[in-house]
């Protein structure tokens, strides 16, 4: 289906990202994934290339531009290009929201301009060992001392853990005030008491650096409060809707690059004398793989327009998530099966987007979370 959301200068964008990942992602990504972590370099080239925090104000360095569909754009062009340890989408969609929305002049003085140089990779810390979706479950915390916060805890799950030099920490920072007692901390790299642990082993998505972080004593200027003392979870759930949108893109792009690389493997494959794709289980299977590509594509890019516009509901971006990563995990695995024993062998990219795509409907918060928010709006 022809889509209608981007215009000539979105076009353009795309050739730009297509052409940095050829020349400068690709090349390297095997080797990245064999040392776990992405050069810190590709981050500063990204910078010059004017990739990294589009939607930032061009006096911090950035694009000037706060239209998300060109994040629709680099994000597509990533997961399709299978470049999945670059941590631009969250350095781009997650973090860059929280400091634009709520950075002082001071704050935004300090962070952006290296934000959008790449000099400053940047990361945000939720999850924690005995605390997944549930973020009130949070236990994380941090006392006022004089000028600073001490900030105690441990973090998992971290995405761009190990080369961050920016965290907003969510910690707890009054105990008795429920939802309204978690705060948003600035943690810097080199800070006393700032350990990264281990960089996680996964299954998939290999030279993304996910890590273990934890917190001991840690003196947080109140310079790094990030927002309102108290607020932590209101700017929280203000956020969450443009991460599950970018989630659902990046999904919707994964099912139809695995489809794309799965119908002109059948193309050329041959069974019994002619091309796997003749067979009409083969064609049956491509059409309801494409159905549901377009069919998911058509509701995610609406979500996309409406949050342009600042119109995107909670609840939408949750079905657009959970949908999304649903369709990609039946899309990706059908196309494994269409590939035979190849489809297993990782020389093959439809096996990385298999063992990459598998985190997608956990991470941003569980499908099965996604489905409670929209139940409680329809419940009311």
């Amino acid at each position: 289906m022809q889509r209608d959301i981007f215009d000539a200068e979105h076009d353009a964008f795309r050739d730009l990202v297509r052409t940095f990942l050829a020349k400068e992602v690709l090349p390297h990504h095997a080797e990245w994934e064999k040392q776990g972590q992405v050069d810190r370099e590709v981050w500063r080239t990204a910078g010059r290339a004017g990739l990294l925090g589009t939607d930032v104000p061009e006096q911090f360095g950035g694009g000037g531009t706060p239209d998300f569909r060109y994040n629709a754009v680099a994000l597509e062009e990533i997961t399709a290009a299978g470049a999945s340890g670059l941590g631009f989408p969250l350095h781009n969609d997650v973090v860059a929201p929280y400091l634009l929305r709520l950075c002082t002049d001071e704050q935004k003085q300090r962070w952006l301009p290296g934000f959008c140089s790449g000099d400053l990779i940047t990361a945000i810390a939720m999850t924690e060992p005995g605390t997944g979706s549930d973020l009130q479950g949070i236990a994380t915390h941090a006392r006022r001392d004089g000028d600073d916060w001490i900030l105690n805890g441990t973090k998992t799950f971290i995405t761009n853990g190990i080369l961050a030099d920016l965290v907003i920490v969510v910690a707890k920072t009054d105990p008795d005030a429920g939802a309204r007692g978690f705060s948003l901390l600035v943690v810097e790299r080199g800070m006393p008491g700032f350990e990264r642990g281990r960089r996680l082993e996964k299954v998939g998505m290999k030279a993304q650096d996910t890590a273990e972080l934890s917190f001991t004593d840690v003196r947080v200027p109140a310079a790094n409060v990030l927002g309102e003392v108290g607020q932590g979870f209101i700017h929280l759930m203000q956020n969450l809707a443009q991460e599950r949108l970018s989630i659902a893109l990046g999904a919707t792009a994964g099912a139809a690059a695995a489809l794309a690389m799965t119908l002109e493997y059948t193309k050329e494959r041959k069974a019994f004398g002619k091309p796997v794709a003749h067979f009409q289980n083969t064609r049956f299977e491509l059409a309801e793989m494409d159905t549901e590509v377009d069919v998911t594509r058509a509701y995610v890019d609406r979500c996309l327009a409406r949050h342009v516009e600042s119109e995107l509901p909670v609840a939408d971006a949750a079905k657009a998530k959970w949908w999304a990563t649903d369709v990609q995990r039946r899309v990706v695995d059908r196309c494994v099966q269409l590939h035979g024993g190849y489809g297993y062998m990782l020389e093959y990219p439809i096996a990385k987007a298999f063992v990459d795509s598998r985190v997608q409907s956990i991470y941003g918060g569980t499908n099965e979370i996604m489905k409670e928010i929209i139940g409680r709006t329809l419940i009311g």
